[in-house]
């Protein structure tokens, strides 16, 4: 009897202590794992929303980069990390829907490796050419390109470049053009500003000042409808690709089995983030659409996502290695 009452009081004082250790979350600095260079649009958008979440949190909050195999290898070292949330992943639809539809084992699952905190937003990529490449419409590129096979080079820095690229290769008509994939956009649009390369898929955070600049040619933009930066460039619809339908998104995971009462938090903080004023300024520069969910709505988005990429890159013709 004495026995059980011991066990029954420890047991009491650990459901105590773990109480009030998630009551004090976070009592350390938050790692947010990113999974691009610095200098790419995930990093500055995880810059942007870190520096928030730390005043609102009253710990620091440090961005760190981990780039490399499409997003895989922050995505598995955050998925591997202890589930305290202290470590967390800045995902990307690299990571979390394209990696397992181009790998014939991924090195996880983001259904059951991760817990969903919040959707963060959408990012603008447009299709960028080199200024010496005689092509202004998305017509023209395609024309060109069919009457000198193999003559064009196209970078990807992410997975979203990989896979916008498959499918418009493969909409415009089996396109031939050499693949030069890079860790991240950076390194793609030096190589694209200096003709090594002609053709990518990127963002404006590191590719518009050059389109202005007048050294790279923006063709056409993944958005649903034109970009506020860039008015003059039409949409893929508009441009006479309707079922182009590739969406370039961000949100904030954690590793599985997340204490709810640590997701509940950092949902909050993330959402009200998102909807402040200066926050907006800042996400808007970037072209960053910001918008947060709930846990279960990004866990629902990130099923439909998988199924998505990998129903694009079947139809696309590209087999996972």
């Amino acid at each position: 009897m004495k026995q059980r009452v011991l066990n029954w009081m420890v047991g009491i004082g650990l459901m105590t202590l773990l109480g009030a250790a998630l009551a004090q979350y976070p009592n350390k600095p938050v790692r947010i794992v990113v999974p691009f260079p610095a200098g790419s649009a995930t990093d500055t958008v995880g810059r942007i929303l870190a520096n928030s979440l730390s005043t609102a949190l009253g710990q620091p909050v440090i961005v760190e980069s981990k780039a490399g195999a499409d997003g895989a290898i922050a995505a598995a070292e955050v998925a591997k990390a202890p589930a305290d949330g202290y470590t967390l992943l800045l995902a990307t639809n690299s990571p979390m829907a394209a990696v397992p539809a181009l790998r014939k084992q991924p090195p996880y699952d983001p259904t059951h490796d991760f817990t969903p905190i919040s959707a963060v937003g959408r990012y603008t990529f447009f299709l960028y050419v080199n200024a010496q490449v005689p092509a202004r419409t998305l017509q023209e590129l395609i024309d060109y390109t069919r009457a000198n096979p193999g003559k064009l080079a196209y970078a990807t820095g992410n997975t979203t470049g990989i896979v916008s690229t498959a499918q418009l290769l493969a909409l415009g008509g089996k396109l031939n053009m050499l693949h030069v994939p890079y860790k991240g956009e950076p390194a793609g649009i030096t190589d694209l500003v200096s003709n090594r390369v002609q053709v990518m898929f990127a963002t404006p955070t590191t590719a518009g000042a050059h389109a202005r600049d007048g050294k790279l040619r923006m063709i056409a933009t993944s958005l649903p409808r034109r970009s506020a930066i860039a008015p003059e460039v039409p949409t893929f619809a508009e441009a006479g690709m309707p079922r182009f339908s590739i969406v370039s998104w961000a949100a904030l995971y954690g590793p599985a089995k997340l204490p709810r009462d640590i997701v509940e938090r950092m949902n909050r903080e993330v959402n009200t983030a998102l909807n402040r004023a200066d926050v907006k300024e800042q996400l808007d520069r970037q072209q960053f659409f910001g918008q947060g969910s709930t846990p279960e709505e990004l866990a629902t988005y990130t099923k439909e996502q998988m199924e998505v990429y990998a129903r694009i890159l079947r139809d696309s013709g590209v087999q996972p290695e």
